[in-house]
């Protein structure tokens, strides 16, 4: 049946026999009851390359599938930067909505295949997205009531517009998606190098042949680590294609009108419809999707909006998907019928039916290690006990060898400092985390080839006698000076077990010239202590009796994040690099820490 929707003519109907229902990954389904819900009834029509006409005269191309059959229906949308016929799951999901009484529409973005237009990532989708929005409501088969769908960009096309509050936009699923580009490509200041290369490279007009092979990060053609290393980085891509988008991200390395201008940070009030998003505690957007939760819960413009909900699960920026690099298994219950969530989703907002879902938790997340679904009804949970876990050593916590302890107790008076020396030539390497690529680096992986280097400082807890559930977002307080005027400072949370293994949980970074603000960085002074705060991001993970908790604190992380080159000097436009020495503060007038939002038990 999809190689007849993939050979079908422009601009002709057919009809399409009714399927199976097609889920994504497995089909455990949440516990939510029984409620009501659309079921496949429908044989599916398709008209493809329909012309959607921009303010500006400018023709985007969508593919309408929908109910063969009379009447109007409620419309979901997906607009895309990666082909609306590609074939693969967009097509599916189209045909899965159809049946069950949708009209599915499938939209190639401004530049991108069959759509007019020059294209320049995000920054003229927010505009785009709503004409489109008002196109689709205006249909002779729509029935006025709008929903949208899609992940990654896919997801963020679908916040950017509803700023602009269309009528028709009644609700959206934004899975793994950003609250601004700025969250997404950097963190804290510093760029998240092998996402924004990656990205730079994938979305260039000509590249997507490499889609065709082996795919773009294990392509033999690419060798990702070689472009990684060069410098500046303003030139790095340049033997790959022109990709002038790359260019205008490494211009803009503070949160400035650029990423303003299509975020939805400063703009929750003017949304109108509520989301549901969808996210994984390792993908690399977890962050900021938890910032679009409390956005959209606490600022949203409407009652509706506020109803916001999201679902975390034990994934990375692929959803509903097994880590299989991961020295851990989370257990059988870790998918979910995502498909199914859509439905009772759009079939509430959409349909008005009584799915259930106003009745449920906002909020739904897997607790790693306990390997357990739980609804949660705020974040951070209002139960949290904020525990401060202190770094303490005898001077030497120089790696795992070293004598650096992690403990509730507060350091003494006279506790001596560490130091280690930072070499932008020979950084940190990416091992696990909340990473995108390369794939095999993602999620829950085994730190200690880290752990094992001089410049990685090691704080180790004493056995766990008991479970300790960490449920929240983890910070560290880092009392630190630098021989340098720039430079940064990472941490890493993990989970030593009784065999050795030490498991990668959550993890941050932070630019000393970005501690007080990301708009308007400032050098710090040589030698002098300043206070940085670490955000080692979201979790949810059950320590287990026999293990222990351990902190890192080093000042790199490579691929993930960009080298500080510790000269001060404008980002991306040197190669210039210099050492810089670390010294990290532990005692009773810098109590150097990690905050776990500790639930009891």
């Amino acid at each position: 049946m999809l190689s007849e929707v993939e050979n079908m003519l422009s601009g002709s109907f057919r009809s399409v026999p009714l399927i199976l229902p097609i889920l994504l990954g497995a089909t455990m389904a949440l516990a939510m009851g029984q409620n009501e819900r659309s079921k496949p009834q429908y044989q599916v029509k398709f008209k493809i390359h329909n012309l959607v006409p921009m303010r500006d005269g400018v023709h985007l191309s969508a593919d309408v599938y929908r109910p063969d059959a009379p009447g109007k229906f409620p419309a979901v949308l997906l607009m895309t930067p990666y082909n609306n016929m590609r074939g693969s799951n967009d097509m599916k999901h189209a045909l899965y909505f159809a049946e069950r009484g949708y009209a599915a529409v499938l939209v190639d973005l401004r530049g991108r295949h069959d759509s007019g237009g020059e294209w320049d990532p995000y920054v003229n989708d927010p505009k785009d997205g709503f004409d489109t929005h008002e196109w689709i409501g205006k249909q002779e088969w729509c029935d006025g009531n709008l929903g949208t769908y899609g992940y990654s960009y896919p997801g963020f096309t679908q916040i950017m517009p509803s700023v602009y509050a269309s009528k028709y936009l009644k609700c959206m699923v934004p899975s793994v998606c950003q609250q601004t580009n700025f969250g997404h490509l950097y963190n804290d200041g510093v760029m998240q190098l092998n996402v924004t290369f990656v990205a730079g490279f994938f979305w260039a007009g000509h590249t997507m042949q490499f889609l065709h092979g082996p795919g773009i990060t294990e392509n033999p053609i690419l060798d990702w680590n070689k472009f990684f290393w060069r410098l500046p980085l303003i030139t790095a891509l340049d033997d790959i294609a022109d990709l002038p988008w790359f260019k205008t991200w490494i211009k803009h390395p503070t949160y400035d009108d650029y990423w303003k201008g299509y975020g939805v940070k400063e703009k929750y009030g003017q949304i109108q419809a509520p989301a549901y998003f969808i996210t994984g505690w390792y993908d690399n957007l977890v962050r900021e999707n938890f910032r679009n939760f409390n956005g959209f819960r606490k600022e949203g413009g409407s009652e509706a909006a506020r109803q916001t909900k999201l679902l975390v699960g034990p994934w990375t920026h692929t959803v509903n998907k097994r880590m299989e690099t991961s020295i851990l298994d989370f257990g059988p219950d870790i998918y979910v019928d995502i498909l199914d969530e859509h439905v009772r989703w759009y079939d509430y907002w959409l349909k008005g039916m009584n799915t259930g879902v106003d009745k449920e938790a906002p909020l739904r997340i897997f607790v790693m290690r306990a390997n357990k679904w739980r609804d949660e009804w705020e974040w951070p949970l209002a139960r949290t006990q904020w525990t401060k876990y202190y770094l303490n050593s005898g001077g030497s916590a120089n790696s795992l060898y070293g004598d650096g302890t992690l403990g509730t107790s507060k350091p003494s008076s006279n506790s001596p400092q560490d130091t280690f020396d930072y070499d932008p030539a020979n950084p940190v390497e990416t091992v696990g985390g909340q990473t995108e690529f390369p794939a095999s680096q993602r999620g829950p992986q085994n730190r200690l080839v880290v752990q094992r280097r001089q410049d990685v400082l090691i704080y180790t807890s004493d056995t766990l006698t008991e479970p300790l559930e960490v449920t929240g977002p983890v910070e560290v307080k880092l009392h630190a000076a630098s021989s340098a005027v720039d430079t940064d400072f990472t941490a890493v949370l993990t989970e030593v077990l009784p065999d050795g293994r030490s498991v990668h949980i959550s993890e941050g970074i932070v630019r000393a010239s970005f501690r007080d603000s990301l708009e308007n960085p400032t050098h710090i002074e040589p030698g002098k202590v300043y206070e940085y705060t670490i955000h080692i991001w979201e979790t949810s993970w059950e320590f287990q009796p026999g293990s222990k908790i351990r902190l890192e604190i080093s000042s790199s992380n490579f691929p993930r994040w960009a080298r500080n080159l510790n000269t001060g000097a404008e980002f991306g436009m040197t190669s210039e690099m210099k050492i810089a020495t670390q010294t990290i503060y532990h005692n009773e007038m810098y109590p150097s820490h990690v905050i776990l939002p500790v639930i009891p038990r």
